[in-house]
């Protein structure tokens, strides 16, 4: 349950210009007496410039610069650790103004950057291969938090020597970004708006434990970005073992929803399937995973389970994996297997915040 207290804490502070997308951001320095023209000037300061600082804001008048740091703040997180994989994979453990600890994972591919954002702290979904569940959920970030993340690491590549862009941002740390929708579609507006960041709404990924009646919001509003829908199980009586969201709606139902986004929005849909040693990793199971996806438009991630000290799953070997997205393959199905990154430094959803005693 979300903590109410925690949830409403902050109410009385300084207003998150992070959390306004520019529309609002135009409206609101009109609600204060300033021109609308302001609002821009604003945004421009924190998306293309990235400051931290309102007074570096140079454009705007004096006074209304110390108008601003009255009514309002940009940093609201402080970095508590910060852990560098040998794999170029950089992990961040935030803790926000209320005490409460998320994670950022920057990725580094031949192909750009990937940042891995937080949508919630904790999570109340119960997935029993995800350390991010352990404590369960404490409240949702607001729209500006999940924007303060992936500026925070913005900021830190255009510090490098040959400093680079974001060039795609995946939804799949803690929390369920689809039962924090509305936030999570601010933040989606906020980096798309071509007034800043310019990310591509296909180059934006959101995952899902399956919640049906959000996915077809997200069909019924054709956005363009990438749907990506944790099923893990062929079998609804395994898939509720690991989701216990499966028995709210079940495999069947779920896919009906797949179904529904596709037509809706033309887009191909990634299936990500967790294998789980000696649960659902043998070729029977792929055979059966390769019939449920018959005639779905999709790409099948294969993700060998992450090691968490308080569960007793074990990896399914190496070459039983090869064998199972062979048969995937062979049954006209497109998989493959997700490159780890950042295994060295544990960078799987939680695992941060749980080594440092934050769940």
């Amino acid at each position: 349950m979300i903590d109410d207290k925690k949830e409403n804490a902050g109410a009385d502070r300084k207003v998150h210009l992070l959390n306004m997308e520019f529309e609002d951001l135009e409206k609101w320095v009109q609600s204060i007496g300033q021109p609308k023209f302001r609002g821009k000037q604003i945004f421009t300061w924190l998306y293309k410039d990235r400051v931290t600082d309102i007074d570096a804001m140079t454009n705007l008048p004096q006074k209304f610069r110390e108008q601003l740091k009255e009514l309002a703040t940009i940093n609201t997180m402080r970095e508590v650790t910060r852990q560098v994989s040998t794999d170029g994979t950089i992990k961040w453990l935030w803790e926000l103004y209320d005490g409460s600890t998320i994670e950022t994972v920057l990725m580094r591919h031949d192909y750009g950057n990937s940042v891995c954002v937080s949508s919630q702290v904790g999570c109340r979904m119960g997935c029993t291969f995800c350390a991010s569940t352990l404590g369960g959920l404490v409240r949702n970030l607001s729209g500006g938090e999940v924007v303060e993340q992936l500026l925070n690491v913005q900021r830190f590549l255009d510090g490098e020597v040959d400093a680079e862009r974001v060039s795609s941002v995946v939804l799949m740390g803690s929390g369920e970004p689809m039962e924090n929708y509305d936030e999570v579609m601010k933040f989606v507006d906020t980096i798309n708006d071509q007034n800043g960041l310019k990310i591509g709404a296909r180059h934006i990924t959101i995952s899902t434990s399956g919640l049906v009646p959000a996915i077809k919001r997200l069909a019924d509003e054709k956005r363009q970005i990438t749907m990506a829908i944790s099923l893990h199980a062929t079998r609804d009586e395994i898939r509720s073992a690991l989701m216990p969201i499966n028995r709210r709606w079940g495999i069947a139902e779920l896919l009906d929803s797949c179904r529904y986004y596709i037509a809706q929005t033309g887009r191909r849909i990634s299936f990500e399937y967790a294998l789980v040693g000696g649960q659902n990793d043998d070729l029977a199971h792929a055979r059966e995973l390769a019939g449920l996806l018959a005639n779905i438009d999709c790409h099948v991630n294969l993700i060998p389970v992450n090691y968490v000290p308080e569960r007793n799953y074990t990896r399914t070997p190496k070459d039983q994996i090869r064998a199972f997205v062979n048969e995937l393959n062979r049954l006209g199905v497109n998989a493959t297997v997700r490159r780890e990154k950042g295994h060295d430094i544990a960078a799987a959803c939680g695992q941060l915040r749980a080594e440092q005693g934050r769940i």
